[in-house]
């Protein structure tokens, strides 16, 4: 794969979005999962299926690929995809929207995902090496916004 550009944005039409990942924490510590066929660790995340809003989709795939029983989820921003990937092999531009989530239970995986790991900061050994750092610094930047107004 070539050299990818990632965007973020306030806000994407509704209809353009079609992924949506979801940056997430169990007990204080970083959630990324291991899929089956990969060596590699990814930020939960998939395809927004028809008929579903992405708030629906984001809580879907969080559950299918971390277990998620119990959870606060929130919407971050949108960003967009230029370039050829595994899962867009046109390259053309791609958009999604990012979620946070704060899991306070987990329980089965029930999809692709192998295992979820836990994580002080971000993984080295990335699905999406490209793109995963972007979306976690802006979900970082978004939690600390967040835990500095509550002070």
């Amino acid at each position: 794969m070539g050299t990818l550009q990632v965007s973020i944005y306030d806000m994407v039409p509704d209809e353009a979005v079609t992924f949506v990942v979801i940056v997430c924490r169990y007990r204080g510590k970083w959630t990324f999962a291991k899929h089956k066929e990969r060596d590699t660790f990814e930020i939960p995340g998939g395809h927004r299926e028809a008929g579903e809003t992405l708030h629906e989709a984001a809580c879907r795939e969080l559950c299918e690929e971390t277990g998620a029983i119990l959870y606060e989820i929130m919407p971050i921003c949108y960003y967009s995809v230029l370039g050829k990937t595994r899962v867009n092999p046109t390259g053309a531009r791609s958009f999604g929207q990012l979620f946070f989530a704060d899991i306070s239970q987990l329980g089965t995986i029930r999809s692709e995902i192998e295992r979820v790991e836990l994580f002080d900061g971000l993984p080295q050994n990335l699905t999406y090496p490209q793109i995963q750092p972007v979306l976690f610094e802006e979900a970082t930047k978004y939690i600390d916004q967040k835990e500095k107004h509550c002070l």
